[in-house]
């Protein structure tokens, strides 16, 4: 996989747990272990007690668009392909707030409120994104 010319994510030691599960399209999430507080974006320490002892655990990749803009306009050169593009706030079942794109669906069907679900892209051979789409009906 090649061409892909956008910003690649910077990976720090505490958060290559959560980039070799992306590549796997798994989605997870850091857990404390002091306090059980679940956390996300990856960081060192718990934004609650502060402890460095965390730990991961797999999120459902279900969550609810809690807000979200669709950007029409005024991009940086590399990102103009894919607009207009809708980046939104979404919360995840397990309490986590997480920014993140919406895809396979136009914007104007994006909704706050809306049910969603992970969607992983692979965007190199190194690394794939959580996106998330519209909840699948079955």
């Amino acid at each position: 996989m090649s061409g892909y010319e956008k910003p690649l994510p910077v990976v720090q030691s505490w958060s290559q747990e959560f980039w070799l599960a992306a590549r796997q399209h798994n989605l997870l999430i850091q857990k404390c272990n002091r306090c059980g507080v679940n956390i996300f974006y990856p960081r060192k320490n718990c934004p609650d007690c502060w402890s460095p002892n965390l730990g991961w655990s797999e999120a459902s990749g279900k969550g609810t668009i809690f807000s979200y803009s669709v950007t029409m306009a005024g991009v940086e050169e590399r990102f103009s392909q894919d607009l207009p593009y809708v980046l939104a706030l979404v919360d995840l079942a397990e309490g986590v707030r997480m920014m993140t794109n919406i895809v396979d669906c136009k914007p104007e069907d994006v909704f706050i409120g809306m049910d969603v679900e992970v969607a992983f892209r692979d965007i190199t051979d190194e690394f794939s994104l959580p996106m998330f789409r519209p909840c699948r009906r079955e």
